[in-house]
């Protein structure tokens, strides 16, 4: 089987490709020229140099690929131009130049918890929620599922949304890592998440793919908990073996604090768009129907996977 993934080198799709190789799976990235390959450089996959926010550039792209997985994304950016430039434009380039491939099995756009937007009253977001994202990056990734969906019936697809995603090569996780090992981390007050570690939600993934139950659906994926901030914040502390102590950020401060990170770091997680959705305090959703449809089960537990990736950090001195 054939397999093309965009956003390859990055930290989910590095893990994909690992993972698809592994399966016996012939595997191309579509990369740009300024893109990072260390984690692939041994792994076996074929490069195919394109950009897909640049139309022209995709015509590497031929029609023989069995499953498309795209996962090329923009996250962090000071722009909201930018994100829809990357998220959406690049999307519908993307589904434009593979629409007349009748070998394709399955298109796979990852999506995110962000384009639905957080629960209301305590009420986990599920698939029949209707979207109301609250930032920039999730009304981006919420217009690229509309172009997917006009495809329906030409291109077979699965669109997945994932909650926050940790694990070995995660680089935002690793900036409340960072904090804690010194000893602190920001209390937002009682907020709760949705989490997936890496190797599930790469599971999951490659699940929906091969499944026929899942094609032209939409799924949410979690590890069927929820976590406080504070909870997170202990199973890190634990994993480190530190004592971290909270220092509380009222809601009314963190635009300052995210203006204020912007300027030191124009990448980081800490930014006025991330801050949308920081002052909201119920990111959960509820990932039954993929359980129950095709039998998505994940496997690693909090304190397995924070362990796992603080051990992970460590060894490649990123602690």
């Amino acid at each position: 089987m054939k397999a093309l993934v965009t956003g390859a080198t990055g930290f989910i799709g590095s893990h994909l490709c690992e993972e698809l190789i592994r399966k016996g799976y012939e595997v191309a990235c579509l990369s740009r020229n300024n893109s990072n390959i260390k984690w692939l450089e041994t792994s076996g996959v074929n490069f195919l140099k394109g950009d897909c926010t640049i139309p022209e550039s995709l015509n590497c792209i031929i029609d023989d690929f069995d499953y498309i997985f795209h996962l090329a994304g923009l996250t962090k950016s000071t722009s909201k131009e930018a994100f829809f430039a990357v998220n959406t434009k690049g999307t519908e380039n993307l589904l434009k130049k593979i629409s007349n491939n009748s070998r394709l099995k399955r298109f796979i756009f990852i999506s995110s918890l962000a384009a639905v937007g957080p629960g209301k009253d305590g009420v986990p977001v599920n698939e029949i929620s209707s979207p109301a994202p609250v930032s920039d990056y999730g009304k981006s990734k919420l217009e690229a599922e509309k172009a997917v969906l006009r495809y329906k019936g030409k291109i077979p697809f699965t669109i997945l949304r994932p909650p926050a995603i940790y694990g070995p090569r995660d680089k935002d996780m690793l900036v409340m890592f960072k904090l804690i090992k010194k000893g602190f981390f920001f209390d937002l007050g009682k907020c709760y998440y949705s989490l997936l570690y890496v190797e599930d939600l790469i599971h999951g993934i490659i699940l929906c793919a091969e499944n026929e139950k899942a094609k032209d659906k939409i799924y949410f994926l979690s590890d069927n908990k929820s976590y406080t901030g504070e909870q997170i914040a202990m199973e890190i502390s634990s994993a480190l073996n530190v004592k971290a102590n909270p220092i509380k950020v009222p809601k009314f401060v963190m635009p300052f604090v995210a203006f204020i990170s912007e300027k030191m770091n124009r990448q980081s997680i800490i930014n006025r768009d991330r801050i949308k959705d920081f002052q909201h305090s119920y990111w959960v959703c509820d990932s039954m129907k993929i359980k129950n449809e095709i039998g998505f089960t994940p496997k690693v537990g909090l304190k397995e996977g924070i362990k796992w990736t603080a051990d992970w950090y460590r060894i490649h001195k990123w602690l």
